[in-house]
């Protein structure tokens, strides 16, 4: 705080009781005596007006209240990087026998380094410091010479050639950090593209800047793969030309993308990874290929997040069909809903639908549920498969709306005509089984009926028991025969009773107290058969472990 004033210091970033802000005005401000600062907080709310005072204009802000006037005793202008190096990485150099070394609030680990050095720091953190430039020429690459990642996000850097001038010198770095910095754009773009060479991955989220001005900045980063551009002012994407081309990974969340506009990076070669969460997307479409062919768009695409978007219709994870290397799909927090309404069977129609994908938000597609959510595919849509003419020739429209049904028919073959029902509708009366317990060492005892969601875990149904009989969860053992089952092992308190029991017919659950011995048989009287039949016909299977094998 309150170091000397630098002779350019309108337009710097400055720091000002911990918030950063931009000199707009030096000079008086009458009638009050004395060096004033205009200043223009990046937090508005900061602020107190528009750069005016008792109606003069002294300088302007973007916002009516981002304003204020601070003498300059508060106002700090930073320090170079090496500087800011010394502050936070305070090294006793007694302990360098230790295992790691603590720096300031950090924990660098040195691992097999055995000269704990700043020559050998392999990444510096100045996140959030007052770095405003790199210092003296060629101290950096005698300092920190070694440096493969660097921090510099929320600084008091304000322009490209500032960052270059410390990137220069670090001739080993691959990651730069740059997140929470308005940086302006470079004069001479050309003689800026040394300074990056090496780079690999970059980050630049919450930077204000709109994807124009990004592919302006692209030529700087020839050797580019990982690029991350969270939260900034994209909103219409443009084709990279000549840019970008080395690019495997892009993060354009938080966006409000113009909605088609995603089209114009397809054509990037390399990209594997695309991020287009929190973009408001409701639609994407590659009209370049016919339902369950293959586009020519994307073709390297392997990873792609779609997580909270305003995706609601099945014909958008149809067109996602048709990317050739897709495996990995997050869709998260979409509208994508079954006819059902459970958000497994969403789940599992996604699945049915991408015969590729091995991941699905974030869990592997066992070979199992694959086969599961397919056979179940194919007896949802059997009906309409029938009407829409069946055999090999369905009508386009059915072709249209369901792609894959006729590879997934040639793979299980057709449904049989008992399979082929219609679901009941979605509603939690359609999902209560009625329960009989019985308690056959107690004559005098009543049955006790209940009813009990289909979605219940066993451990819920465990502690419906504690209350009622006031035998302890934990003292409960659970097993159950049905016309299928000799008997299997109920032991998996996180399952449903859906999962665990899916048998259209009667089934008889047997609980055991390890405390008293006593057995509870529990039954079910009145089965809603119709409930069963839905479920074992209808109802995709959770993604869990099937059940155990039955006792020998």
């Amino acid at each position: 705080m309150g170091v000397d004033q630098p002779a350019d210091a309108v337009g710097r970033l400055v720091s000002c009781d911990g918030e950063r802000a931009t000199v707009r005005y030096v000079g008086p401000v009458p009638p009050t005596a004395g060096l004033w600062f205009g200043v223009e907080w990046d937090n508005p709310e900061r602020g107190k007006h528009d750069g005016s005072h008792e109606g003069v204009q002294y300088f302007t802000c973007r916002h009516p209240k981002g304003g204020s006037f601070v003498r300059p005793v508060k106002v700090s202008f930073g320090v170079d990087y090496l500087t800011a190096v010394k502050q936070v990485y305070q090294i006793d150099f007694e302990e360098v026998l230790s295992e790691d070394i603590s720096i300031s609030s950090k924990k660098l680990k040195w691992g097999n380094i055995k000269d704990r050095s700043f020559e050998n720091l392999p990444s510096v953190l100045l996140c959030h410091s007052e770095v405003n430039g790199a210092g003296a020429e060629g101290e950096i690459r005698r300092t920190t010479p070694n440096v493969q990642w660097l921090d510099l996000s929320g600084t008091l850097l304000c322009c490209w050639e500032d960052v270059a001038a410390i990137t220069q010198q670090l001739d080993t770095l691959e990651g730069l950090q740059l997140s929470n910095n308005s940086l302006r754009l470079p004069s001479d773009l050309p003689s800026l593209c040394q300074a990056f060479c090496s780079l690999r991955v970059l980050a630049l989220n919450s930077c204000d800047l709109t994807w124009p001005q990004i592919l302006e900045c692209a030529p700087m980063w020839p050797q580019l793969e990982d690029l991350c551009v969270e939260e900034n002012n994209i909103t219409e994407l443009q084709r990279p030309e000549g840019v970008l081309q080395s690019l495997t990974s892009l993060n354009v969340s938080f966006n409000p993308l113009v909605q088609h506009s995603v089209l114009s990076i397809a054509a990037l070669p390399r990209l594997e990874k695309l991020n287009l969460s929190k973009t408001g997307l409701s639609d994407i479409r590659f009209d370049d290929a016919a339902p369950g062919s293959q586009t020519d768009m994307f073709s390297a695409l392997q990873n792609l997040k779609l997580d909270h978007n305003n995706i609601s219709e099945w014909c958008v994870v149809d067109e996602l069909g048709k990317l050739p290397s897709l495996v990995n799909l997050s869709c998260r927090g979409n509208r994508l809903v079954s006819s059902d309404g459970n958000p497994r069977t969403a789940s599992q129609l996604v699945i049915a639908k991408l015969g590729k994908l091995d991941v699905l938000d974030s869990c592997e597609i066992h070979p199992d549920e694959r086969r599961g959510a397919e056979l179940d595919y194919i007896k949802m849509f059997g009906e309409e498969w029938l009407k829409a003419g069946g055999g090999s020739q369905p009508s386009a429209e059915f072709i249209r709306q369901h792609p894959r049904y006729l590879r997934l028919i040639d793979k299980y073959g057709a449904p049989e005509e008992g399979e082929l029902r219609k679901p009941v509708p979605f509603a939690l009366k359609n999902q209560l089984l009625k329960i009989h317990f019985v308690f056959p060492d107690d004559a005098d005892r009543k049955p006790i009926e209940k009813k009990l969601p289909a979605s219940m875990v066993v451990q819920k149904v465990k502690g419906l028991l504690y209350r009622l009989l006031k035998v302890p969860a934990a003292d409960l053992k659970l097993t159950y025969t049905s016309p299928k089952v000799r008997r299997a092992r109920l032991h998996h308190g996180a399952r449903t009773v859906h999962f665990s029991w899916t048998e259209p017919g009667s089934a008889t659950l047997y609980f055991y107290s390890t405390t008293s011995q006593t057995q509870i048989v529990l039954f079910t009287a009145l089965h809603l058969f119709y409930i069963f039949s839905y479920f074992s016909v209808y109802s995709f299977h959770p993604r869990e472990d099937p059940p155990p094998p039955p006792d020998k």
